[in-house]
C-alpha cells in the first residue's frame, strides 16, 4: 500500500485538517489549548453592488455553527 493512498479518499485540505487535529490532540494540555485557539477561524465578507462595497460582516465561528454552511457561502 502506497503512502499516498489517502488521496483516494480525501482532498488535500481534508487530509491536512485530519492530521492537524491528530497533532493537536497529541499535545500536552497547556500546549493543546494554545494550538486549538490558533486553529479557530472566522469569516469576513462584503457584498458589492454597482462597484460599491457594502459594510463588512464578520461571522464568528459560534455564529457560523448556529446559522449553518449555506449562509457562509
Amino acid at each position: 500500500m502506497s503512502s499516498a493512498t489517502w488521496r483516494n479518499f480525501f482532498t488535500y485540505n481534508k487530509y491536512a485538517q485530519i492530521t492537524a487535529r491528530a497533532v493537536r490532540q497529541s499535545l500536552k494540555e497547556s500546549e493543546r489549548v494554545v494550538a486549538e485557539k490558533r486553529g479557530t477561524t472566522a469569516l469576513k465578507y462584503q457584498q458589492w453592488e454597482n462597484g460599491v462595497g457594502g459594510p463588512q460582516v464578520l461571522l464568528k465561528p459560534e455564529e457560523v455553527k448556529k446559522v449553518g454552511k449555506s449562509a457562509a457561502v
